[in-house]
């Protein structure tokens, strides 16, 4: 069974020779950490969510298709600096304040505070939406009909698109700001409504030469539209203005033999998951534990109608081997079920030694099937005791 073949047959809770082995990513931050603590820094670590040889983790593609830029962008320019914070305004139009203490690779330790947004009305709207050009060829690979080669030979599972790409809600605050686009639904409908049509219009647009040449296995929605009290659109506001559209999407994905439809969002949505389930969600991650996302339980309610990835508390690798043990074992029931691919309920922070990322990662191999010792990490590991 190859990897393409065992993602697909996990998912649809089918038999496999073993589980599916995934995680999200970590923080700049750890990877710092781990180098501290003994991590080799001549190693391929990949970019965890892809896949990492080193960690045994398997591997998924994601087709670099550029949805979000904005078409003209917008110039990017650092409006004002300091010791601490750096003002900038990105080339999504955005103006973000950021901490710049302790950033590491990219990484910051505390989310931007943003400041303003490219659209407050329907008069920026008419704007901004002449940026997002569905027919630029920038939009695709430079090398397009090389990549349709590569990926027709595939033996892993392949996105549509980048983890972190398209949600109608995340659209909305990206363009917005938070407050903005949990208001606009009061404020003023039809200009929610023009949004929401015209970036599923432009999805589908700029997805469609991609679904008629190539063979996709799964598409997920990024939202973060929750948090630990809730999602930010309650289920009448996602039942009127959201679902028409993500049934469009999703009714066009599955003409083009994309079977899985995944939806991303950290925070408390479980009032939302009826409405995922009948609008086609099959997937839905990652789970966030402290803000009261429980896998077991979410199983136990819904039970073989929605897959499920993520939901392990990554608070638990803070502390020693026992909690791994306790938190791992917890969820074992799930991998024996099937529909479940077992990760962190979010990329690895920076407080997780390297040793316990490791014994994690020895115990899941072996609920998952995997021989501890085909893994590079622990092999090196073991060679240092």
């Amino acid at each position: 069974m190859n990897s393409r073949e065992r993602f697909l047959c996990t998912l649809e809770f089918g038999a496999v020779d073993r589980g599916f082995n995934h995680e999200l990513g970590m923080w700049g931050q750890t990877l710092d950490r781990w180098h501290d603590e003994g991590m080799p820094s001549g190693v391929h670590l990949g970019s965890m969510i892809g896949g990492s040889p080193y960690f045994g983790l398997d591997r998924i593609d994601y087709l670099g298709l550029n949805v979000l830029g904005m078409m003209p962008a917008y110039d990017e320019e650092t409006l004002s600096e300091d010791e601490r914070y750096i003002v900038r305004r990105y080339s999504d139009g955005r103006v973000t304040k950021a901490l710049k203490e302790g950033e590491a690779h990219g990484t910051r330790m505390s989310m931007d505070q943003g400041l303003t947004w490219p659209v407050t009305n329907r008069e920026d709207w008419a704007q901004v939406k002449l940026r997002f050009d569905a027919t630029s060829e920038a939009r695709y690979p430079m090398w397009w009909d090389e990549e349709v080669r590569r990926l027709k030979g595939r033996d892993y599972p392949l996105a549509v698109t980048h983890n972190g790409c398209f949600g109608l809600y995340s659209r909305m605050r990206s363009l917005m700001g938070t407050l903005a686009a949990c208001m606009v639904f009061y404020d003023d409908p039809v200009l929610a409504e023009d949004i929401l049509d015209h970036q599923t219009n432009y999805l589908l647009e700029v997805i469609h030469p991609a679904l008629d040449v190539l063979e996709f296995d799964y598409f997920n929605f990024f939202e973060d539209f929750a948090g630990k009290g809730g999602p930010l659109v309650g289920p009448k506001l996602f039942r009127k203005f959201l679902m028409p559209r993500y049934r469009r999407i999703i009714d066009q994905l599955h003409a083009h033999g994309v079977r899985h439809i995944w939806l991303d969002s950290d925070g408390d949505t479980r009032v939302l998951i009826p409405l995922f389930i009948e609008m086609g969600v099959t997937v839905h991650w990652p789970l966030e534990r402290a803000a009261g996302m429980d896998p077991v339980e979410v199983r136990r309610l819904y039970g073989h109608a929605l897959g499920l990835s993520g939901g392990i508390d990554k608070r638990e690798l803070t502390r020693d081997f026992a909690a791994i043990d306790a938190e791992m074992y917890r969820i074992a029931p799930l991998i024996e079920d099937g529909g479940y691919i077992p990760t962190l309920d979010h990329a690895v922070p920076p407080d997780i030694p390297y040793e316990n990322w490791l014994y994690y990662l020895e115990c899941k191999a072996r609920l998952l099937g995997i021989d501890p010792a085909t893994i590079p990490a622990l092999c090196q590991r073991d060679a240092q005791r």
